[in-house]
């Protein structure tokens, strides 16, 4: 799961257009367009805004095709979601070269999300200026936690007011009937599928509204739909990825050994007293608060390749005058897309109403993983406050018999889908077996021949690995 929210001030210049009459009896197509990114063919295809109610008119889909390299040879299509909910999936990777030649490999925007159709919440840029201050960040006093819901409830308020009627019908159950659309105007008698974080959820609901329509599915970076959808508290601290933190830490650390010299509980003693500031590699001053580390930190720890840059940050953060932290990539987040996400996260999940809970559940988390637990368990918070509901959202059964699933996850620590997390669904699916990469960070596709190997044989002839196989990475964090 990535809940993550960035911020940017930026423009809403959309409003929901007007839904177009939906044509049910007409065979779902794909709609090609004349241009699209180099290597891709784009297109569109419209489906209901409401599965239930298919008189409600249609909403777009924005699609885009990489072509298998042999054609000749060609076995197929699969198709790809990067997680979220809220990321752009429309130009998916090539996922492995032998997966490239031998399938066309369709990656597509989620309701809600780029290209396709989506909400706006804002009216005005100068309402953005309290989304600067309601997400991303979590707080460490009590006056700090009631503006913080003030600030989240004139984001909420926003959304109600001006998302219109697409927002009520964002949830995975009917992405996933998107999905089966998608396959269907594909001409694939059933699914092949890899989806990451997120992309498990949906590939999970997939599997079990449409049990019988599985081919391949690979599911990395497990999210539990059992606690994704259900049970008490916010469904951030149920999924408890805060938990796999220190695990992941330490592996990292462990690999940093001596070119380390830092003490990471000092630099977080010191920072809980007020911001550091550090110069980064281009010479430009930023001032780092107790939260903004952690969701540095965090982010770093979701790909061991980062370990470098982070072992970096925090060498700056202990010594700001001899050091230099690196400096932040990144342009401006689709403010729309991932306020999308956040009706798609809020259709889906159980969450209290209330929202001065979430200071308790902050504070437990906070003894299980240190600053992860507020940083992950304030991420829901929208969920208290937005009354946003889906009549197609599915939470559950999910262990509905199917064709073999395979899931990966990575053994060290994910946190954002901890690895018991997949070990308990490869217990709760129908039919599953968990494939693990011996390393810590989000995702194991790419970052293991032998994961990799696995993900060509099972799309090419089905076949499964052994329980309990584990993968050695091809690198180690520091390489």
């Amino acid at each position: 799961m990535n809940l993550r929210v960035a911020l940017a001030l930026g423009t809403a210049t959309l409003a929901v257009g007007a839904l177009a009459p939906a044509a049910a009896a007409s065979p779902a197509r794909i709609v090609w367009e004349a241009s699209c990114t180099a290597g891709y063919e784009c297109g569109h295809l419209d489906v209901p805004l409401s599965y239930q109610d298919p008189a409600l008119g249609t909403v777009r889909l924005a699609v885009a095709r990489l072509p298998a390299t042999d054609q000749a040879g060609k076995l197929g299509t699969i198709f790809y979601n990067p997680g979220g909910p809220g990321s752009s999936g429309r130009f998916a990777p090539a996922l492995t070269p032998a997966l490239h030649a031998r399938y066309d490999i369709v990656g597509f925007d989620p309701r809600g999300v780029g290209a396709s159709s989506k909400i706006h919440c804002f009216t005005d840029p100068s309402q953005l200026e309290v989304l600067q201050r309601a997400l991303g960040t979590f707080p460490l006093t009590r006056e700090a936690e009631r503006q913080q819901i003030a600030d989240t409830r004139t984001v909420t308020d926003l959304c109600e007011r001006n998302a219109g009627p697409l927002a009520g019908h964002l949830s995975t159950g009917t992405i996933a009937r998107d999905l089966d659309r998608l396959r269907a105007a594909f001409g694939e008698p059933k699914l092949r599928y890899y989806g990451k974080s997120y992309g498990t959820y949906l590939g999970e609901t997939y599997a079990n509204l449409f049990p019988g329509r599985v081919g391949s599915l690979a599911l990395d970076a497990v999210d539990d739909p059992v606690r994704w959808s259900t049970g008490p508290g916010p469904m951030s601290y149920r999924l408890a990825g805060f938990a796999d933190a220190p695990r992941a830490l330490q592996s990292f650390m462990d690999a940093c050994g001596t070119r380390c010299t830092f003490d990471y509980s000092a630099i977080l003693d010191r920072l809980e007293q007020g911001p550091i500031t550090v110069t980064d590699t281009t010479g430009r001053q930023v001032v780092v608060s107790y939260q903004g580390a952690f969701a540095r930190i965090h982010g770093s720890l979701t790909d061991a390749q980062a370990a470098p840059s982070l072992a970096a940050f925090l060498q700056a953060l202990a010594d700001p005058v001899a050091s230099r932290a690196p400096a932040v990539q990144g342009g401006p987040p689709d403010v729309d897309s991932l306020l999308g996400g956040g009706a798609t996260l809020c259709s889906d999940a159980a969450n209290p109403r209330d929202p001065a809970v979430w200071w308790d559940y902050a504070r437990r988390a906070d003894r299980t993983g240190r600053g992860f637990g507020p940083y992950d368990v304030y991420k829901t918070l929208p969920c208290a406050t937005w009354e946003v509901t889906d009549p197609g959202r599915y939470a559950g059964p999910w262990n509905r018999p199917t064709a073999p699933i395979l899931l990966l996850a990575n053994r060290q620590g994910d946190l954002e889908t901890p690895y018991a997390g997949a070990q308990r669904t490869e217990r709760l699916l129908g039919n599953a077996r968990l494939l693990s990469l011996d390393a810590y960070g989000h995702g194991a596709r790419g970052k293991s021949a032998c994961v990799d190997a696995w993900l060509d044989r099972y799309f090419t002839t089905g076949a499964v690995p052994a329980p309990g196989t584990l993968c050695a990475p091809d690198r180690g964090p520091f390489g």
